[in-house]
């Protein structure tokens, strides 16, 4: 069966739907996923071998998210005008050299120095999500294609902590960096056999306003993600430094001309709003990063195993749901969708204010259970929304804003729950006061998605029906 797909460009051809280059991509996602859950185990052998404290080690993770936030808007504006095909080659062989590097570094600047680049690798890989999606897969099984990606994330989480976990304690950490290099490799050679070329353009190289981009707009994410990390740390003075001068740099970049396209993006209803919701409903990771954790400890005694279990009934519900969410996303309105998974958020939240001193992992499982099905009805079909109504030759820009947002929501999410738990008193009270102020975030996404308008009237995509 024939059907029609739209290029990168918003033109269209009629080909059939591709999976190859579907799955290609979902395995080098897989690579870019595994890397936060592997570096994560390995961070007190670090610390032991190069001489450093835990809270440094904390870089080695916020060091690879930087260029996530920082770089992502400007890596999807170049996306837009290269060749699909050239940036797969360049990006997915980057990540295997950029985790030799950091399994050689001789000391902890130079492993900082490699992770900063390993994640400069990711950010382009993240770059091809959208455009690829839109180049080889028809309007009608997007929704779908994009579940099947959205299950390989949560499954390489799980499985990149168990594994990294084995290896780092067997043979240290600098093995765990190159656990995935036999797979880059079978992925790099699929990729030059599948994932198609979209035009001659090749590799441009990035013009003056988008290296501008880089620079302003990075330094400007870059500088609030360091202030949520020091709020965290409680030093509240360096935090307001990094804010106010993510601030000024934000400011400035809204005033060049090279923000004008991204911008008049975000003022597309249909678009904006859906990212807005991108961003505050993020925060719920604050739930899994900072209260639970604490509520387990403090108020029922027990240790990380019973948290890290009871992560496995979230993280089992995504990989279950995403490929259903998938499908129902080709059938029915993203925006009303995406609504209803966040109201199934906000119900397991709340459920979490009826936990007592005597709740197990079962009591906590089966409530993180429900959030992550919320979580998996919110986020492909909002995605799905945002593709179907991103300008021609935007698709690009649209995912790098949406990685921003995301990476936001999840680095400020932690910090918000850190102080709800601090001003509800700590404890059992903490814990209910985050919770509700969590909650409060996800229902705001959910007025966000309403208030988005219908995306398939607004989209002007350029796809033939």
């Amino acid at each position: 069966m024939t059907h029609t797909t739209c290029g990168t460009d918003g033109g269209s051809d009629a080909v059939r739907t591709r999976w190859a280059p579907v799955a290609v991509l979902a395995l080098a996602f897989l690579m870019v996923t595994l890397e936060l859950s592997l570096s994560s185990v390995t961070l007190p052998a670090i610390g032991a071998e190069l001489g450093v404290g835990t809270g440094a080690t904390q870089w080695v993770l916020l060091a690879y998210a930087l260029p996530t936030a920082a770089l992502a808007i400007p890596a999807g504006r170049w996306v837009d005008r290269v060749d699909l095909r050239a940036l797969f080659l360049l990006a997915v062989p980057a990540v295997g050299v950029t985790s030799v590097l950091a399994a050689v570094a001789p000391n902890f600047p130079a492993l900082i120095a490699a992770r900063i680049l390993q994640g400069v690798a990711g950010v382009l890989v993240g770059a091809l999500y959208l455009p690829m999606v839109a180049a080889t897969v028809h309007p009608d099984q997007r929704g779908r294609a994009m579940g099947y990606i959205a299950t390989i994330m949560p499954l390489g989480s799980m499985g990149g902590s168990s594994l990294g976990g084995l290896v780092a304690d067997a043979y240290g950490w600098r093995p765990v960096m190159l656990m995935k290099l036999p797979v880059l490799i079978v992925v790099v050679w699929l990729g030059a056999r599948f994932v198609p070329s979209t035009g001659p353009r090749g590799l441009t190289r990035p013009d003056r306003s988008l290296v501008g981009d880089g620079l302003v707009l990075g330094g400007a994410v870059a500088a609030l993600l360091v202030a949520f990390d020091r709020i965290e740390a409680d030093q509240p003075i360096v935090a307001a430094l990094f804010a106010v001068a993510g601030a000024v740099l934000g400011t400035g970049w809204s005033r060049l001309r090279s923000a004008r396209p991204v911008i008049g993006l975000l003022r597309r209803r249909a678009v904006g709003l859906p990212m807005l919701a991108l961003l505050v409903t993020g925060t719920f990771v604050g739930l899994s990063y900072f209260l639970l954790p604490f509520y387990v400890a403090d108020v029922l005694d027990r240790g990380a195993a019973t948290t890290g279990l009871a992560m496995v009934f979230f993280i089992g519900a995504v990989a279950l749901c995403s490929p259903v969410s998938g499908r129902l996303a080709d059938r029915l309105p993203g925006r009303f969708l995406g609504a209803g998974g966040l109201v199934l958020v906000v119900v397991g939240l709340l459920s979490m204010l009826t936990l007592g001193p005597d709740s197990g992992l079962v009591d906590i499982g089966w409530r993180l259970a429900v959030i992550g099905v919320g979580q998996s009805l919110f986020g492909t079909p909002v995605n799905a929304s945002i593709m179907a109504a991103a300008p021609p030759g935007m698709l690009g820009t649209s995912g790098g804003v949406g990685n921003t947002a995301r990476t936001l929501g999840f680095t400020v999410g932690p910090a918000i729950a850190a102080l709800a738990h601090g001003l509800g008193g700590g404890g059992a009270a903490g814990f209910r006061t985050g919770v509700v102020v969590l909650a409060v975030l996800q229902i705001a996404g959910i007025l966000a998605l309403v208030a988005a308008g219908d995306a398939g009237r607004e989209a002007t995509s350029g796809e033939v029906r």
